[in-house]
């Protein structure tokens, strides 16, 4: 008879591509799993991954038996978390990791608030640019912009507006710039493009699109140090509206061409399946949505 549990491990292992990443994401160590779908091999008499060096490949017997099991368990694992969670309450470590700007200036304002409700829970917060493996690092990350095809579960909190941005230190010794097509002229602030090029700009108004290669003066990695840069008068440079907009109300920003509108960027928040949701995590979420979401702008879909 099969092992629900050596289902499990399989369906981890085929899910990360990996025995170790599996391991860590089901709290067993490595050689569990191993012997996990050892078993589940011999019981079936057929070799489910090929394994190289270098990765875990899924054979045609186990991408069939992936397809049939995944939704058994998935229905399975369901009914028993809603069973589960009725009665349990957020206790433990979660991990949570987002971008170092929406981290500092957001995330910290809210976070003793989410910590008082729940006083069972600690907190790991990975402030980091990085893509960290929700399967095996992280419980829930807060990303911006659009997500990548990864089978992950993402739920999008808020659209967020992007402001090009000066002080007014920078327009008293370099002049304003009348038209977007002298924003060559000037010094520019940007983050590092793919594979090494320069990013672009893109602006609209009324039906018609501008789209400018932006070749910076400074170019920086962080976010959060381009609008430093800009509020101290080291060039021009695109600002979230969640820092450029109190500046703006301030006088310590100036917003450049408020005519044209830039494309704004998706707050999203990611966990590894809807499904398999923990009590800590389904707080999080909770809270997250309560906090940021916007009316009508937390659509849900696969990332």
């Amino acid at each position: 008879m099969l092992d629900l549990n050596d289902l499990r491990a399989f369906e981890k292992v085929a899910a990360t591509k990996s025995f170790a990443s599996a391991a860590r994401a089901l709290g067993l160590p490595r050689s569990s799993v191993s012997r996990s779908v050892a078993r589940l091999e011999r019981e079936l008499d057929a070799r489910l991954f090929q394994r190289t060096t270098r990765e875990v490949a899924l054979t045609s017997a186990g991408e069939a038996l992936l397809q049939r099991c995944s939704g058994l368990l998935g229905a399975l694992e369901e009914a028993v978390e809603q069973v589960r969670s009725s009665k349990s309450v957020p206790r433990g470590l979660l991990r949570v990791t987002a971008g170092v700007g929406f981290g500092i200036n957001l995330l910290a304002q809210e976070l003793p608030a989410f910590l008082e409700r729940y006083p069972g829970l600690t907190l790991s917060l990975d402030l980091s640019s990085e893509t960290r493996d929700l399967m095996a690092d992280m419980d829930v990350a807060i990303r911006l912009g659009p997500m990548p095809d990864s089978g992950l579960v993402s739920a999008r909190l808020r659209t967020m507006t992007r402001h090009l941005c000066v002080s007014p230190s920078y327009l008293d010794r370099r002049g304003t710039p009348e038209s977007l097509d002298e924003l060559g002229e000037h010094d520019t602030i940007e983050m590092p493009g793919a594979y090494g090029r320069p990013r672009c700009w893109t602006f609209t108004k009324d039906g018609q699109t501008k789209t400018f290669e932006v070749p910076a003066r400074v170019c920086v990695n962080e976010a959060l140090a381009i609008h430093r840069l800009v509020m101290n008068g080291a060039g021009i440079g695109v600002i979230s509206g969640y820092l450029s907009q109190p500046a703006f109300a301030s006088g310590q920003l100036v917003p450049l061409f408020p005519g044209w509108s830039m494309p704004s960027l998706d707050v999203n928040i990611v966990f590894a399946s809807k499904r398999e949701l923990s009590p800590n995590v389904r707080a999080f979420v909770d809270f997250m949505k309560e906090r940021f979401g916007a009316p009508n702008d937390d659509q849900q879909r696969e990332a």
